[in-house]
């Protein structure tokens, strides 16, 4: 099923074009994260090398919601004020870093894909996954305090 999803979205990756959100538009939402040390992601082969990287990384999947804006985005950048904290940090923006995107989910099965998303991979694999339906109508001092937990255990 999650492969049938994939395809689905490799297929819109082709149309990208229709539906990809202009870049005047998300720059302020990912500088949210990239001026706090989140390495933006643009392609399949920076989320390769940056997920395969020894050590702790936290990703994630940036959007232009509401909940990434009030949750995911903020709760990101809270729970990195922590005794323990990820080795790397970085981000993909859906809707707009379509093949970066791919890669991400791929890496991230077998949870369906979702925007926003927050990841953490330990010396490549996905040890931790807070997917949208976690982060709707939670505040983001919540999400962060879970993420905090998940440093304290594999960071």
């Amino acid at each position: 099923m999650l492969e049938v999803v994939l395809s689905i979205f490799n297929y819109f990756c082709i149309l990208k074009n229709l539906i990809m959100y202009p870049e005047e538009l998300i720059v302020p939402m990912r500088a949210e994260l990239s001026q706090r040390g989140f390495q933006d992601l643009y392609t399949a082969e920076e989320v390769v090398a940056a997920l395969s990287k020894e050590g702790t990384t936290l990703l994630v999947v940036n959007s232009v919601c509401g909940c990434a804006a009030g949750a995911a985005r903020p709760a990101a950048v809270m729970s990195l004020a922590n005794d323990k904290t990820p080795d790397n940090c970085c981000a993909v923006f859906a809707g707009v870093d379509f093949q970066a995107v791919e890669k991400a989910r791929e890496l991230m099965l077998p949870f369906p894909p979702s925007s926003p998303s927050i990841a953490l991979f330990k010396d490549g694999e996905l040890v931790h996954m807070i997917e949208r339906h976690h982060i709707e109508g939670r505040p983001a001092d919540l999400i962060a305090e879970n993420l905090k937990a998940a440093y304290n255990e594999f960071c």
